[in-house]
């Protein structure tokens, strides 16, 4: 397994990396280009969206037929870590979650209808999206706990039910909805677009979090007779669970590359603070202690990253890589919190305060164990992986 960088994606990466130096995290130091949930303005945002655009990086994942630049997992990897060196990074290019999830499927299962009406705006970046699964009942890491039912009336299915924690849903214009077409274990559910203008539904509220938020929040949905015509349904009928097993796989590991962008930037806060601070007649960088946790924090920075690049490398040889995707969730969101935690100690009462994005990033971090599935649910499904394969659970990537 090679995982050096071609050229073309390592010269995309550097000038990613020097257009979130130069552009984005300046921007982080001025309260003032926050919004009231603690993430970039919109204004601000849609200038940086246009200097990208300019620049020729803008939505690199997606297909050059939709106005990206058409790269593979791997080198998605390499550019979405440098991206999340800034809080801000990710949504300037349009790389954020939900809508880069949300996009990689419609790319992946739509028809060329579905894909025209609801993906070609996403990836233009003229609206957003969100993903409408998780439900107060069950429905989170456990996707056949849905209880919102799809009935179906002629040519049209009608929607009733209750979605919450659906990241992104105030502001998004465009939505997928997993909804209960039937009683079957494993081909119960269906997927379905929706538009905000529909009428039927609603927003109950937006769910106050630790928080910071991405842009839209974590709301709770109401469906009441929603309408949804049936050429609106994505895939067929039952393949819902199938909807959520394609989009979740990739966006876990791309939460993953971000995660690890955030993590290095922490570690950057740190050394430059450690380098700098005079303590007990040394440099806080030459004491053996302070030595020793950021020689952990590096290694498993590191660890996650081979993790992640393994599980993209897979990906990109047309293997699920479940096992591995779930790995590298687990031991990054690990690594993103313990990392964030070590940089703050490290920086003292400057990390606690608001004077660098560490408190920030502390706050985002935490959710990391519990976001596309709970730290402990993806450990269930790899020992129940590993009765079942044995010795085979660890098989060399040309023989899984």
């Amino acid at each position: 397994m090679d995982f050096s960088l071609s050229p073309e994606t390592d010269a995309l990466r550097k000038r990613i990396r020097s257009f979130v130096d130069e552009e984005i995290i300046p921007l982080e130091a001025d309260k003032a280009n926050f919004d009231a949930h603690e993430n970039i303005r919109e204004d601000i945002l849609a200038i940086l969206r246009d200097k990208v655009k300019s620049a020729g990086m803008w939505a690199p994942q997606v297909s050059k037929e939709f106005g990206g630049l058409g790269i593979n997992t791997v080198a998605m990897a390499a550019c979405y870590e440098e991206m999340n060196r800034s809080i801000f990074g990710p949504a300037c290019f349009n790389c954020a979650a939900p809508d880069e999830g949300n996009m990689f499927i419609l790319n992946r299962v739509g028809t060329s209808a579905q894909k025209e009406r609801w993906l070609r705006p996403i990836t233009n970046g003229y609206v957003r999206s969100a993903f409408a699964m998780t439900e107060p009942k069950g429905c989170g890491s456990d996707p056949s706990l849905t209880y919102t039912t799809a009935t179906k009336n002629g040519d049209n299915w009608i929607i009733n039910g209750r979605k919450w924690f659906i990241t992104g849903a105030e502001g998004a214009q465009h939505f997928i909805l997993i909804a209960k077409t039937s009683n079957d274990p494993r081909k119960g559910l269906t997927a379905f677009l929706f538009d905000a203008d529909d009428a039927g539904w609603n927003i109950e509220r937006r769910i106050p979090i630790m928080g910071p938020e991405e842009h839209g929040g974590h709301c709770e949905l109401s469906f009441d007779g929603l309408v949804i015509p049936d050429e609106n349904r994505l895939m067929n009928i039952g393949d819902g669970l199938k909807v959520t097993q394609i989009r979740l796989g990739t966006a876990r590991l791309t939460h993953c590359m971000r995660w690890l962008g955030m993590a290095k930037r922490a570690m950057e806060i740190a050394l430059e603070y450690v380098e700098d601070r005079d303590s007990f007649g040394a440099k806080l960088i030459d004491h053996e202690t302070i030595q020793t946790m950021l020689g952990d924090a590096a290694m498993s920075i590191q660890v996650g990253r081979l993790l992640t690049m393994n599980a993209a490398w897979k990906l990109d040889q047309g293997n699920y890589a479940r096992n591995d995707v779930s790995m590298a969730k687990i031991q990054v969101a690990d690594t993103l919190h313990k990392v964030v935690d070590t940089a703050l100690q490290l920086n003292g009462a400057r990390g606690y305060s608001k004077d660098t994005p560490l408190e920030w990033m502390y706050r985002y971090a935490r959710q990391a164990r519990l976001v596309d599935g709970a730290s402990e649910v993806h450990k269930m499904v790899l020992s129940r992986n590993l009765l079942n394969d044995r010795t085979d659970f660890w098989a060399w990537g040309n023989d899984a």
